[in-house]
Protein backbone atom coordinates (compact mmCIF):
# COMPACT_ATOMS: atom_id res chain seq x y z
CA UNK A 1 0.00 0.00 0.00
CA UNK A 2 2.72 2.24 1.14
CA UNK A 3 4.38 1.34 -1.98
CA UNK A 4 1.97 2.17 -4.40
CA UNK A 5 1.09 6.03 -2.76
CA UNK A 6 4.54 6.09 -3.24
CA UNK A 7 4.93 5.18 -7.01
CA UNK A 8 1.94 7.11 -7.78
CA UNK A 9 3.74 10.70 -5.63
CA UNK A 10 6.89 10.10 -7.58
CA UNK A 11 4.94 10.41 -10.93
CA UNK A 12 3.55 13.41 -9.93
CA UNK A 13 6.73 14.52 -9.45
CA UNK A 14 8.57 12.91 -12.55
CA UNK A 15 5.83 14.00 -14.77
CA UNK A 16 4.56 17.60 -13.62
CA UNK A 17 6.64 19.78 -10.75
CA UNK A 18 10.06 19.48 -12.62
CA UNK A 19 8.81 21.42 -15.46
CA UNK A 20 6.56 23.87 -13.53
CA UNK A 21 9.76 24.41 -11.07
CA UNK A 22 11.84 25.33 -14.21
CA UNK A 23 9.37 28.03 -15.26
CA UNK A 24 8.95 29.34 -11.91
CA UNK A 25 12.37 29.61 -10.59
CA UNK A 26 13.51 32.07 -13.25
CA UNK A 27 10.64 34.13 -12.70
CA UNK A 28 10.94 33.90 -9.17
CA UNK A 29 14.34 35.44 -9.37
CA UNK A 30 13.52 37.84 -11.52
CA UNK A 31 10.70 39.25 -10.07
CA UNK A 32 12.41 38.93 -6.06
CA UNK A 33 13.73 41.94 -4.42
CA UNK A 34 17.67 40.20 -5.39
CA UNK A 35 16.63 41.37 -9.07
CA UNK A 36 19.71 42.67 -10.36
CA UNK A 37 18.07 45.29 -12.29
CA UNK A 38 16.99 47.48 -9.67
CA UNK A 39 16.74 51.50 -8.73
CA UNK A 40 16.83 53.99 -11.13
CA UNK A 41 17.79 57.73 -10.33
CA UNK A 42 16.96 60.49 -12.52
CA UNK A 43 19.21 63.86 -12.92
CA UNK A 44 19.28 67.09 -15.04
CA UNK A 45 22.35 67.52 -16.83
CA UNK A 46 24.00 70.02 -19.16
CA UNK A 47 25.85 69.16 -22.86
CA UNK A 48 28.82 70.65 -23.81
CA UNK A 49 28.89 73.20 -26.22
CA UNK A 50 28.28 72.51 -29.48
CA UNK A 51 28.79 75.43 -32.21
CA UNK A 52 30.12 75.86 -35.43
CA UNK A 53 31.91 79.41 -36.00
CA UNK A 54 33.39 80.63 -39.34
CA UNK A 55 32.51 76.81 -41.03
CA UNK A 56 34.76 75.60 -38.08
CA UNK A 57 33.05 72.73 -36.04
CA UNK A 58 33.52 72.75 -32.18
CA UNK A 59 32.73 71.51 -29.02
CA UNK A 60 30.73 67.97 -28.57
CA UNK A 61 29.16 66.46 -31.16
CA UNK A 62 26.55 63.53 -30.21
CA UNK A 63 24.28 63.37 -27.71
CA UNK A 64 22.69 59.97 -26.99
CA UNK A 65 23.80 57.91 -24.62
CA UNK A 66 22.91 54.25 -23.39
CA UNK A 67 26.38 52.76 -21.89
CA UNK A 68 27.62 51.33 -18.97
CA UNK A 69 28.74 53.45 -16.23
CA UNK A 70 32.54 53.00 -15.19
CA UNK A 71 35.26 54.99 -13.07
CA UNK A 72 38.04 57.08 -14.26
CA UNK A 73 40.03 54.34 -13.61
CA UNK A 74 37.87 51.58 -14.60
CA UNK A 75 36.83 51.83 -18.03
CA UNK A 76 38.44 50.41 -20.98
CA UNK A 77 36.12 50.09 -24.07
CA UNK A 78 34.44 52.80 -26.01
CA UNK A 79 30.81 50.88 -24.53
CA UNK A 80 31.73 52.47 -21.57
CA UNK A 81 30.60 55.70 -19.94
CA UNK A 82 33.28 57.31 -17.84
CA UNK A 83 31.29 58.76 -14.84
CA UNK A 84 34.01 61.32 -12.36
CA UNK A 85 34.08 64.07 -10.39
CA UNK A 86 35.29 67.30 -12.58
CA UNK A 87 38.31 67.89 -9.98
CA UNK A 88 39.73 64.20 -10.77
CA UNK A 89 39.68 64.68 -14.28
CA UNK A 90 43.35 65.88 -16.09
CA UNK A 91 44.03 67.25 -19.38
CA UNK A 92 45.64 63.62 -19.97
CA UNK A 93 42.38 61.92 -19.14
CA UNK A 94 39.91 64.03 -21.26
CA UNK A 95 42.03 63.53 -24.06
CA UNK A 96 42.14 59.50 -23.48
CA UNK A 97 38.67 59.72 -22.96
CA UNK A 98 37.64 61.56 -25.79
CA UNK A 99 39.30 59.28 -28.19
CA UNK A 100 38.53 55.62 -26.69
CA UNK A 101 35.45 55.94 -24.76
CA UNK A 102 31.75 56.03 -25.55
CA UNK A 103 30.93 58.67 -23.62
CA UNK A 104 31.71 61.25 -20.27
CA UNK A 105 29.49 62.49 -17.66
CA UNK A 106 30.98 64.70 -15.25
CA UNK A 107 30.01 65.40 -11.84
CA UNK A 108 30.51 69.38 -10.88
CA UNK A 109 32.12 70.24 -6.96
CA UNK A 110 29.36 70.37 -4.49
CA UNK A 111 29.76 74.02 -3.90
CA UNK A 112 32.02 75.62 -7.12
CA UNK A 113 31.73 79.35 -5.22
CA UNK A 114 33.57 78.13 -2.39
CA UNK A 115 36.60 76.14 -4.01
CA UNK A 116 39.77 77.64 -3.60
CA UNK A 117 41.44 79.85 -5.94
CA UNK A 118 44.13 77.23 -6.92
CA UNK A 119 41.36 74.67 -7.76
CA UNK A 120 39.72 76.68 -9.87
CA UNK A 121 42.43 77.77 -11.94
CA UNK A 122 43.32 74.52 -12.65
CA UNK A 123 39.75 73.65 -13.18
CA UNK A 124 39.82 76.36 -16.11
CA UNK A 125 42.73 74.87 -17.67
CA UNK A 126 40.97 71.71 -17.53
CA UNK A 127 37.73 73.81 -19.49
CA UNK A 128 40.08 75.42 -21.99
CA UNK A 129 41.44 72.12 -22.88
CA UNK A 130 38.02 70.84 -23.32
CA UNK A 131 36.83 73.55 -25.72
CA UNK A 132 40.26 73.71 -27.92
CA UNK A 133 39.12 69.99 -29.65
CA UNK A 134 36.18 68.84 -31.35
CA UNK A 135 34.54 65.94 -29.25
CA UNK A 136 33.18 63.40 -31.20
CA UNK A 137 31.50 61.34 -27.78
CA UNK A 138 28.94 62.80 -25.78
CA UNK A 139 29.70 64.78 -23.01
CA UNK A 140 27.29 66.04 -20.22
CA UNK A 141 27.83 67.83 -16.83
CA UNK A 142 25.84 67.56 -13.60
CA UNK A 143 25.47 69.18 -10.48
CA UNK A 144 26.70 67.48 -7.16
CA UNK A 145 23.90 66.12 -5.05
CA UNK A 146 23.98 63.26 -2.34
CA UNK A 147 22.85 60.80 -4.36
CA UNK A 148 25.22 61.59 -7.47
CA UNK A 149 28.17 61.15 -5.23
CA UNK A 150 26.88 58.01 -3.73
CA UNK A 151 26.88 56.61 -7.58
CA UNK A 152 30.06 57.64 -8.41
CA UNK A 153 31.46 56.26 -5.09
CA UNK A 154 29.91 53.28 -6.25
CA UNK A 155 31.28 53.26 -9.42
CA UNK A 156 34.92 53.93 -7.96
CA UNK A 157 34.85 51.19 -5.23
CA UNK A 158 32.96 48.19 -6.45
CA UNK A 159 34.39 47.79 -10.21
CA UNK A 160 38.43 46.47 -9.76
CA UNK A 161 39.72 46.09 -12.97
CA UNK A 162 41.49 43.01 -14.28
CA UNK A 163 44.89 44.16 -13.64
CA UNK A 164 44.45 45.33 -10.03
CA UNK A 165 42.61 41.63 -9.32
CA UNK A 166 45.49 39.37 -7.81
CA UNK A 167 44.13 36.17 -9.58
CA UNK A 168 42.16 35.47 -12.43
CA UNK A 169 39.31 33.77 -10.25
CA UNK A 170 39.62 36.97 -7.84
CA UNK A 171 38.90 38.96 -11.40
CA UNK A 172 36.09 37.09 -11.99
CA UNK A 173 34.31 36.97 -7.98
CA UNK A 174 35.41 40.77 -8.19
CA UNK A 175 32.95 41.16 -11.97
CA UNK A 176 29.84 39.17 -10.30
CA UNK A 177 29.74 40.38 -6.87
CA UNK A 178 30.19 44.28 -8.43
CA UNK A 179 27.46 46.96 -8.43
CA UNK A 180 27.21 48.30 -12.38
CA UNK A 181 24.80 51.13 -13.56
CA UNK A 182 23.97 51.79 -16.98
CA UNK A 183 23.76 55.87 -18.41
CA UNK A 184 20.41 56.28 -20.58
CA UNK A 185 20.51 59.33 -21.69
CA UNK A 186 17.16 59.40 -24.51
CA UNK A 187 17.75 62.49 -26.96
CA UNK A 188 17.61 62.47 -30.91
CA UNK A 189 20.86 63.63 -32.54
CA UNK A 190 21.62 67.54 -32.35
CA UNK A 191 20.54 69.32 -35.19
CA UNK A 192 21.17 72.81 -36.37
CA UNK A 193 18.87 75.70 -34.57
CA UNK A 194 17.11 77.57 -37.78
CA UNK A 195 15.19 80.37 -36.29
CA UNK A 196 18.31 82.28 -34.79
CA UNK A 197 18.61 86.03 -33.83
CA UNK A 198 21.88 87.88 -32.12
CA UNK A 199 20.63 90.90 -30.75
CA UNK A 200 22.31 94.41 -30.25
CA UNK A 201 20.67 97.12 -27.85
CA UNK A 202 21.90 100.59 -28.87
CA UNK A 203 20.72 103.60 -26.72
CA UNK A 204 22.50 107.45 -27.52
CA UNK A 205 23.00 110.86 -25.50
CA UNK A 206 22.49 113.08 -27.55
CA UNK A 207 24.71 115.79 -27.21
CA UNK A 208 23.85 120.08 -27.43
CA UNK A 209 24.02 121.21 -30.66
CA UNK A 210 23.30 119.72 -33.83
CA UNK A 211 23.70 116.15 -33.47
CA UNK A 212 25.64 115.33 -36.66
CA UNK A 213 27.94 118.13 -36.14
CA UNK A 214 29.55 116.64 -33.01
CA UNK A 215 31.74 114.10 -32.39
CA UNK A 216 30.42 110.75 -30.57
CA UNK A 217 31.76 108.38 -28.27
CA UNK A 218 30.81 104.41 -27.94
CA UNK A 219 30.90 102.67 -24.96
CA UNK A 220 30.44 98.83 -25.75
CA UNK A 221 29.69 95.85 -23.83
CA UNK A 222 28.74 92.41 -25.13
CA UNK A 223 26.48 91.13 -22.50
CA UNK A 224 26.88 87.19 -23.49
CA UNK A 225 28.84 84.76 -21.22
CA UNK A 226 30.55 80.98 -22.53
CA UNK A 227 32.10 78.06 -20.97
CA UNK A 228 32.13 74.45 -21.38
CA UNK A 229 28.54 74.20 -21.13
CA UNK A 230 25.98 76.84 -22.38
CA UNK A 231 23.62 75.95 -18.92
CA UNK A 232 26.11 76.44 -16.70
CA UNK A 233 27.59 79.69 -18.13
CA UNK A 234 26.44 83.30 -16.06
CA UNK A 235 29.53 84.73 -16.73
CA UNK A 236 29.44 87.34 -14.09
CA UNK A 237 32.94 88.73 -14.62
CA UNK A 238 33.18 88.06 -18.22
CA UNK A 239 31.32 89.60 -19.00
CA UNK A 240 28.68 90.45 -16.47
CA UNK A 241 30.53 93.10 -14.86
CA UNK A 242 30.99 95.06 -18.18
CA UNK A 243 27.40 95.24 -18.19
CA UNK A 244 26.81 96.63 -15.31
CA UNK A 245 29.68 99.19 -15.61
CA UNK A 246 27.31 100.44 -18.81
CA UNK A 247 24.05 100.51 -17.56
CA UNK A 248 25.72 102.37 -14.33
CA UNK A 249 27.50 104.91 -16.78
CA UNK A 250 24.36 105.30 -18.40
CA UNK A 251 22.62 106.32 -15.79
CA UNK A 252 24.96 108.54 -14.42
CA UNK A 253 25.11 110.71 -17.76
CA UNK A 254 21.86 110.88 -18.21
CA UNK A 255 21.41 112.72 -15.55
CA UNK A 256 23.45 115.13 -16.47
CA UNK A 257 22.21 115.25 -20.31
CA UNK A 258 18.98 116.25 -19.08
CA UNK A 259 20.30 119.29 -17.76
CA UNK A 260 20.82 122.41 -20.29
CA UNK A 261 23.25 123.41 -17.83
CA UNK A 262 25.42 120.36 -17.69
CA UNK A 263 24.56 119.29 -21.20
CA UNK A 264 28.15 118.13 -22.81
CA UNK A 265 28.74 118.78 -26.54
CA UNK A 266 29.64 115.40 -27.12
CA UNK A 267 27.48 112.22 -28.10
CA UNK A 268 27.30 109.49 -26.10
CA UNK A 269 26.33 106.26 -27.58
CA UNK A 270 25.78 103.26 -26.01
CA UNK A 271 26.07 99.48 -27.43
CA UNK A 272 25.39 96.34 -25.70
CA UNK A 273 26.47 93.38 -28.56
CA UNK A 274 25.54 89.68 -28.92
CA UNK A 275 27.69 87.40 -29.72
CA UNK A 276 30.45 88.75 -27.99
CA UNK A 277 31.88 85.15 -27.69
CA UNK A 278 32.02 84.04 -31.16
CA UNK A 279 34.04 86.71 -32.34
CA UNK A 280 32.36 89.66 -31.27
CA UNK A 281 29.43 89.18 -34.03
CA UNK A 282 26.78 91.49 -32.57
CA UNK A 283 29.64 93.99 -33.23
CA UNK A 284 30.70 93.04 -36.45
CA UNK A 285 27.09 93.38 -37.54
CA UNK A 286 26.10 96.61 -36.08
CA UNK A 287 29.04 98.07 -37.22
CA UNK A 288 28.27 97.41 -40.76
CA UNK A 289 25.15 98.90 -40.86
CA UNK A 290 26.31 101.82 -38.66
CA UNK A 291 28.88 102.51 -41.50
CA UNK A 292 27.09 101.21 -44.69
CA UNK A 293 23.73 103.15 -43.60
CA UNK A 294 22.27 106.77 -42.72
CA UNK A 295 23.90 106.69 -38.86
CA UNK A 296 27.56 106.75 -40.84
CA UNK A 297 28.61 109.69 -39.77
CA UNK A 298 28.03 109.26 -36.13
CA UNK A 299 31.08 107.21 -36.33
CA UNK A 300 32.91 108.49 -38.77
CA UNK A 301 33.38 111.45 -36.28
CA UNK A 302 33.69 109.14 -33.49
CA UNK A 303 36.57 110.32 -31.14
CA UNK A 304 36.91 106.65 -29.75
CA UNK A 305 35.39 103.43 -28.77
CA UNK A 306 35.17 102.13 -25.42
CA UNK A 307 34.50 98.39 -24.42
CA UNK A 308 34.42 97.24 -21.32
CA UNK A 309 35.34 93.51 -20.75
CA UNK A 310 36.04 91.71 -17.30
CA UNK A 311 36.10 94.94 -15.22
CA UNK A 312 35.12 93.42 -11.52
CA UNK A 313 38.31 92.66 -10.01
CA UNK A 314 41.92 92.84 -9.44
CA UNK A 315 43.79 96.14 -8.66
CA UNK A 316 44.77 97.31 -11.69
CA UNK A 317 42.70 98.31 -14.78
CA UNK A 318 44.61 97.05 -18.13
CA UNK A 319 44.29 99.93 -21.38
CA UNK A 320 44.29 97.12 -24.21
CA UNK A 321 44.98 98.71 -27.76
CA UNK A 322 45.77 97.48 -31.29
CA UNK A 323 47.42 100.90 -32.14
CA UNK A 324 48.54 103.20 -29.71
CA UNK A 325 46.45 107.08 -29.64
CA UNK A 326 48.11 109.62 -31.07
CA UNK A 327 49.23 112.37 -29.00
CA UNK A 328 46.61 115.00 -28.39
CA UNK A 329 44.15 113.12 -29.71
CA UNK A 330 40.61 112.22 -27.53
CA UNK A 331 41.74 108.59 -27.08
CA UNK A 332 45.13 109.59 -25.87
CA UNK A 333 43.68 112.60 -23.90
CA UNK A 334 41.25 110.38 -22.32
CA UNK A 335 43.74 107.22 -21.41
CA UNK A 336 45.76 110.81 -19.46
CA UNK A 337 42.58 111.37 -17.50
CA UNK A 338 42.36 107.79 -16.58
CA UNK A 339 46.14 107.38 -15.36
CA UNK A 340 44.92 110.45 -13.21
CA UNK A 341 41.38 110.14 -11.60
CA UNK A 342 42.80 107.58 -8.31
CA UNK A 343 47.05 106.63 -8.28
CA UNK A 344 46.55 104.35 -5.93
CA UNK A 345 44.70 102.45 -9.05
CA UNK A 346 47.60 102.08 -11.67
CA UNK A 347 46.45 101.85 -15.30
CA UNK A 348 48.66 99.87 -17.82
CA UNK A 349 48.55 99.86 -21.81
CA UNK A 350 48.90 96.86 -23.21
CA UNK A 351 49.37 97.25 -27.06
CA UNK A 352 48.70 94.01 -29.16
CA UNK A 353 48.91 93.71 -32.76
CA UNK A 354 45.39 92.36 -34.65
CA UNK A 355 46.15 88.91 -35.75
CA UNK A 356 43.29 88.49 -38.87
CA UNK A 357 45.25 84.53 -39.40
CA UNK A 358 43.80 83.68 -35.70
CA UNK A 359 39.90 82.51 -35.86
CA UNK A 360 38.72 84.63 -32.74
CA UNK A 361 39.88 87.98 -32.15
CA UNK A 362 41.60 88.83 -28.74
CA UNK A 363 39.25 92.01 -27.73
CA UNK A 364 35.84 93.40 -28.69
CA UNK A 365 37.89 96.55 -29.60
CA UNK A 366 39.88 95.02 -32.36
CA UNK A 367 36.58 94.58 -34.60
CA UNK A 368 36.39 98.63 -34.68
CA UNK A 369 39.90 99.13 -35.04
CA UNK A 370 39.82 96.96 -37.73
CA UNK A 371 37.76 99.58 -39.31
CA UNK A 372 40.26 102.41 -38.96
CA UNK A 373 38.38 103.62 -35.85
CA UNK A 374 40.20 104.72 -32.48
CA UNK A 375 38.90 101.72 -30.02
CA UNK A 376 40.48 100.10 -27.08
CA UNK A 377 39.21 98.12 -24.59
CA UNK A 378 39.43 98.62 -20.72
CA UNK A 379 39.72 95.25 -18.75
CA UNK A 380 41.03 94.02 -14.95
CA UNK A 381 42.66 91.44 -17.28
CA UNK A 382 46.50 91.90 -18.51
CA UNK A 383 45.78 89.61 -21.48
CA UNK A 384 42.79 87.92 -23.32
CA UNK A 385 44.21 84.64 -22.70
CA UNK A 386 43.01 84.53 -19.11
CA UNK A 387 40.90 81.57 -18.60
CA UNK A 388 38.27 83.43 -16.36
CA UNK A 389 37.00 84.82 -19.48
CA UNK A 390 35.55 81.47 -20.89
CA UNK A 391 34.24 79.22 -17.85
CA UNK A 392 31.37 77.85 -15.66
CA UNK A 393 33.34 79.01 -12.71
CA UNK A 394 32.66 82.52 -13.66
CA UNK A 395 30.02 83.08 -11.06
CA UNK A 396 28.84 85.43 -8.91
CA UNK A 397 31.41 85.33 -6.14
CA UNK A 398 34.09 86.14 -9.33
CA UNK A 399 32.60 89.87 -9.17
CA UNK A 400 34.13 92.02 -6.12
CA UNK A 401 31.42 94.99 -5.99
CA UNK A 402 33.37 97.22 -4.17
CA UNK A 403 35.70 97.13 -7.19
CA UNK A 404 33.69 96.99 -9.52
CA UNK A 405 31.98 100.56 -7.83
CA UNK A 406 35.82 102.08 -7.88
CA UNK A 407 36.66 100.68 -11.75
CA UNK A 408 33.28 102.52 -12.64
CA UNK A 409 33.57 105.51 -10.80
CA UNK A 410 37.30 105.92 -12.33
CA UNK A 411 35.88 105.39 -16.03
CA UNK A 412 32.91 108.13 -15.27
CA UNK A 413 35.23 110.91 -13.98
CA UNK A 414 37.60 109.97 -16.35
CA UNK A 415 35.13 110.12 -19.38
CA UNK A 416 33.68 113.64 -17.19
CA UNK A 417 36.93 115.29 -16.97
CA UNK A 418 37.53 114.46 -20.82
CA UNK A 419 34.08 115.75 -22.19
CA UNK A 420 33.59 118.38 -19.78
CA UNK A 421 37.31 119.60 -19.72
CA UNK A 422 37.58 119.96 -16.35
CA UNK A 423 40.41 120.00 -14.13
CA UNK A 424 41.74 117.38 -12.35
CA UNK A 425 40.39 118.34 -8.89
CA UNK A 426 36.78 118.23 -10.11
CA UNK A 427 34.42 115.08 -9.25
CA UNK A 428 31.10 115.54 -10.72
CA UNK A 429 29.93 112.37 -9.95
CA UNK A 430 30.10 113.18 -5.73
CA UNK A 431 27.98 111.62 -3.38
CA UNK A 432 24.76 112.13 -3.88
CA UNK A 433 25.17 111.41 -7.83
CA UNK A 434 27.83 109.05 -7.58
CA UNK A 435 28.27 105.68 -8.36
CA UNK A 436 25.99 103.15 -6.43
CA UNK A 437 27.13 99.95 -5.40
CA UNK A 438 24.17 99.11 -4.92
CA UNK A 439 22.48 99.41 -8.51
CA UNK A 440 25.78 97.08 -9.52
CA UNK A 441 25.03 94.38 -7.59
CA UNK A 442 21.24 94.60 -8.45
CA UNK A 443 22.75 94.51 -12.11
CA UNK A 444 25.37 91.66 -11.47
CA UNK A 445 22.60 89.88 -9.59
CA UNK A 446 20.09 90.21 -12.84
CA UNK A 447 22.54 88.75 -14.95
CA UNK A 448 23.94 85.83 -13.24
CA UNK A 449 20.08 84.57 -12.28
CA UNK A 450 20.58 82.55 -15.65
CA UNK A 451 22.69 81.18 -17.85
CA UNK A 452 23.60 83.63 -20.51
CA UNK A 453 25.27 81.53 -23.18
CA UNK A 454 25.03 82.93 -27.20
CA UNK A 455 22.67 79.96 -28.04
CA UNK A 456 20.12 80.43 -25.32
CA UNK A 457 19.38 84.12 -25.94
CA UNK A 458 19.14 83.49 -29.99
CA UNK A 459 15.49 83.40 -30.10
CA UNK A 460 14.13 86.91 -31.26
CA UNK A 461 11.90 87.89 -28.07
CA UNK A 462 14.06 86.86 -25.47
CA UNK A 463 13.01 87.77 -22.00
CA UNK A 464 16.37 88.85 -20.88
CA UNK A 465 17.23 90.80 -24.25
CA UNK A 466 14.03 92.62 -23.92
CA UNK A 467 14.61 93.62 -20.09
CA UNK A 468 18.25 94.62 -20.82
CA UNK A 469 16.89 97.43 -23.26
CA UNK A 470 14.05 98.38 -20.90
CA UNK A 471 16.91 98.86 -18.16
CA UNK A 472 18.93 101.17 -21.10
CA UNK A 473 15.53 102.87 -22.06
CA UNK A 474 14.93 103.73 -18.25
CA UNK A 475 17.99 106.42 -18.67
CA UNK A 476 17.96 106.75 -22.38
CA UNK A 477 15.06 107.64 -24.40
CA UNK A 478 15.92 106.48 -28.29
CA UNK A 479 16.92 103.13 -27.54
CA UNK A 480 16.80 100.31 -30.69
CA UNK A 481 17.29 96.44 -30.83
CA UNK A 482 18.42 95.13 -34.11
CA UNK A 483 19.07 91.55 -34.86
CA UNK A 484 21.52 89.66 -36.79
CA UNK A 485 20.71 85.98 -38.87
CA UNK A 486 23.29 84.12 -39.93
CA UNK A 487 23.65 83.66 -43.65
CA UNK A 488 21.63 80.38 -44.81
CA UNK A 489 23.80 79.31 -47.70
CA UNK A 490 27.55 80.30 -45.59
CA UNK A 491 26.81 81.05 -41.84
CA UNK A 492 28.91 82.47 -39.95
CA UNK A 493 28.50 80.43 -36.90
CA UNK A 494 25.42 77.60 -35.93
CA UNK A 495 24.19 76.52 -32.85
CA UNK A 496 23.14 73.44 -32.19
CA UNK A 497 19.25 72.66 -30.26
CA UNK A 498 20.04 70.51 -27.57
CA UNK A 499 22.00 72.64 -24.63
CA UNK A 500 20.23 70.13 -21.54
CA UNK A 501 18.77 66.69 -20.66
CA UNK A 502 18.26 64.18 -18.46
CA UNK A 503 20.05 61.08 -17.25
CA UNK A 504 18.39 57.74 -16.02
CA UNK A 505 20.91 55.98 -13.80
CA UNK A 506 19.94 52.26 -13.39
CA UNK A 507 21.46 49.79 -11.02
CA UNK A 508 21.90 47.12 -12.74
CA UNK A 509 24.53 44.01 -12.99
CA UNK A 510 27.38 43.06 -15.03
CA UNK A 511 26.66 40.93 -18.16
CA UNK A 512 29.25 38.45 -16.11
CA UNK A 513 26.66 38.40 -13.80
CA UNK A 514 23.77 36.77 -15.63
CA UNK A 515 26.15 34.02 -17.37
CA UNK A 516 26.72 33.24 -13.35
CA UNK A 517 23.13 33.08 -12.39
CA UNK A 518 22.56 30.95 -15.86
CA UNK A 519 25.21 28.29 -14.62
CA UNK A 520 23.79 28.73 -11.52
CA UNK A 521 19.95 28.05 -11.84
CA UNK A 522 21.05 25.04 -14.64
CA UNK A 523 23.00 23.75 -11.89
CA UNK A 524 20.31 23.79 -9.88
CA UNK A 525 17.94 22.70 -11.56
CA UNK A 526 20.20 19.39 -12.64
CA UNK A 527 20.16 19.04 -8.98
CA UNK A 528 16.28 18.90 -8.24
CA UNK A 529 15.58 17.05 -11.49
CA UNK A 530 18.16 14.54 -10.69
CA UNK A 531 16.61 14.36 -7.25
CA UNK A 532 13.13 13.99 -8.59
CA UNK A 533 13.96 11.39 -10.50
CA UNK A 534 15.21 9.19 -8.02
CA UNK A 535 12.83 10.00 -5.42
CA UNK A 536 11.30 6.52 -5.52
CA UNK A 537 14.57 4.80 -5.28
CA UNK A 538 15.53 6.81 -2.50
CA UNK A 539 11.42 6.31 -0.80
CA UNK A 540 12.13 2.53 -1.33
CA UNK A 541 15.40 2.20 0.22
CA UNK A 542 13.79 4.59 3.07
CA UNK A 543 10.83 2.26 3.26
CA UNK A 544 12.50 -0.69 3.37
CA UNK A 545 14.86 0.24 6.14
CA UNK A 546 12.11 1.65 8.13
CA UNK A 547 9.83 -1.80 7.79
CA UNK A 548 13.14 -3.65 8.96
CA UNK A 549 13.62 -1.35 11.79
CA UNK A 550 9.89 -1.98 12.88
CA UNK A 551 10.19 -6.09 12.25
CA UNK A 552 13.42 -6.14 14.45
CA UNK A 553 11.63 -4.16 17.15
CA UNK A 554 8.46 -6.97 17.02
Amino acid sequence: MWLNEADEFSEIFKGIFPFYLLLALPLFIIISPVNPVGASYEFPISRMQQYDLHGVPHGCRSAPVNLEARSLSGWSTSRHCVVARLQDISAEHFREIRSKAGALLVVLPKDIETLPQSEKQILMDLEKVMLSQEVFIPVYFATWTPELQDIVDDVANSMVTDEKAGTAAQALLNSVSANGYQIVINTNKAVPKTDVHIASIQGKLIGHGVEDKMPTIAIVAHYDSFGVAPELSFGADSNGSGVAMLLELARLFSHLYANTQTHARVNLLFLLSGGGKLNYQGSKKWLEDQLDGVDASLLQEANFILCLDTVGGANSLYFHVSKPPRDNSPGANFLKELKSVKSNVPVEVVHKKINLAEEVLAWEHERYSIRKLSAFTLSSLKTHKQPLRSTILDTKSSVDISQLARNTEIVAQALARHIYNLSADTFPFSKPMGVEADSLKTYIEFLTAQPRSAQLLADKNNPLVLALSQLLSGYIKDVKVSYQTPDKRDPEFVFYDITKAIVNVYSVKPAVFDLFLTFAIVIYLTIVYVFIQGFPKLYSVMLRFTMQKKSKTY
